[in-house]
């Protein structure tokens, strides 16, 4: 019986493999030149965790949480995201108790959410992410927004623009909650069953619909920006002027909430300003800032602010958008006809790994055009042939499998010349970059 991956997973392999790594790596980088930490949390944390911090009225808690009880028969759910995971880990070691503030970290994992998979969106997907925690500025939240742009820049993507808008302070938010109420009363009964359990629990949560005959009603409602107070509205601004002032382009969208219950004052998502022909890509992530979070899992009363992006997202939209020329392939494949030249090879191999390069060289003898198609199904950028000829005088050939040029090098000069070959190949390509730009 063949047994298929779960609905809503897959598999990540070779290339692709590549890619997630290339954008992680790239994220957790940069995060970390703002001076953030790199923490890891469990995957599995008590269901409570999520009901209070991520919010109960939220689709995550309501539909889409992996929740189970373990033997012991407490409940345990599959984390939906990481940062109440990260507010806990705060709280239970007590990184708050000798910390200069902000506390700041940075983390990429897995998440778990049981919703209606789609083009770069899986049941289990892979999510990077910021918290900054302790601070409340205008300038910390500006910062946070800006790792994100960082990001999205450095992966290729360009034309990039912040929606951003501002759920403002309690008195605002309730009164706001009052008028959204009053005015979805009268249209509720044409709404979809989610906006009608929304409107008794969170009426915020309507704004995030997504039906198309609901979005409609959505237009028809209050803004937000018309209930904020004064001072909600001149932070809001001061966080645009500041983006402004280092080239971010922002938007206000007041309808703009984001998807979790913890969100207060300013919340923002990547979009494209212009789609390059790829439709209905939607945000590229997001966040916003949070007043209540840490009390709520047993903290202090710190404010915070973060952003979270999802792995398989970037990558579904890299590749369609950037086409990054893959697969990397190796640098170097090493060719023996004889089982003497193998044994030799291995160790040359070896050698040759430890100077770091990237190196496969074949275990079976074969012919020379049959190592040599090899090479080239694997993306080597050359090939090195060892003959009996070539051992006799010390020496190898490579050959560059673009171009066919072959030059005979003493092994004494091997890595040296290795090394520069390797390195005129990505000039060569730069060059070709260039011309077709």
């Amino acid at each position: 019986m063949e047994i298929n991956p779960v609905k809503g997973t897959h598999d990540i392999i070779a290339d692709e493999a590549n890619l997630y790594t290339m954008i992680e790596q790239t994220a957790m980088g940069i995060a970390q030149l703002y001076g953030y930490k790199e923490i890891r949390t469990p995957v599995i944390e008590h269901t409570p965790l999520f009901l209070r911090s991520v919010g109960e009225s939220s689709d995550i808690v309501n539909k889409e949480m992996y929740t189970f009880d373990d033997k012991g028969g407490r409940s345990i759910t599959l984390r939906p995201e990481l940062t109440a995971g990260v507010m806990r880990s705060i709280v239970s070691n007590k990184l708050y108790a000798n910390a200069d503030l902000p506390i700041k970290y940075c983390y990429v994992g897995p998440c778990f959410r049981y919703e209606r998979p789609q083009a770069g969106r899986y049941r289990q997907f892979n999510q990077f992410g910021v918290e900054a925690v302790g601070a409340p500025s205008c300038y910390q939240d500006a910062e946070v927004i800006s790792i994100g742009h960082h990001l999205l820049s450095s992966i290729g993507l360009r034309n990039i623009k912040v929606l951003i808008n501002s759920l403002g302070d309690e008195e605002s938010r309730a009164n706001y909650k009052v008028a959204l109420k009053e005015y979805f009363s009268k249209h509720i009964d044409k709404m979809c069953p989610d906006c009608k359990r929304r409107l008794e629990t969170n009426p915020l949560r309507i704004l995030d619909c997504k039906v198309p005959e609901d979005i409609e009603i959505v237009k028809g409602a209050p803004k937000m920006t018309d209930y904020l107070s004064d001072a909600s509205k001149a932070y809001l601004n001061k966080v645009i002027a500041i983006l402004k002032d280092i080239g971010i382009e922002t938007e206000i969208d007041t309808n703009l909430v984001r998807g979790l219950d913890y969100y207060t004052g300013v919340v923002f998502e990547y979009h494209f300003a212009k789609t390059d022909g790829i439709d209905n890509i939607g945000a590229l992530g997001g966040g916003g800032h949070y007043a209540n979070l840490l009390a709520e899992v047993g903290g202090p009363s710190y404010e915070g602010i973060g952003l979270a992006m999802g792995v398989e997202r970037l990558a579904y939209i890299v590749k369609s958008v950037v086409n990054p020329k893959l697969p990397i392939g190796i640098d170097f494949y090493i060719l023996g006809m004889t089982e003497q030249i193998i044994d030799q090879n291995f160790a040359l191999a070896d050698y040759l790994r430890g100077a770091g390069f990237i190196i496969e060289t074949n275990y079976a003898t074969k012919s020379m055009s049959s190592l040599l198609k090899t090479a080239l199904r694997k993306n080597a950028k050359f090939a090195i042939i060892i003959g009996e000829d070539e051992i006799a005088k010390k020496e190898v050939a490579v050959k560059n499998l673009k171009t066919q040029d072959q030059t005979y090098v003493k092994l004494d000069d091997l890595e040296n010349v290795l090394h520069s070959l390797i390195n005129a190949y990505y000039a060569d390509e730069m060059k070709l970059e260039g011309k077709e730009e």
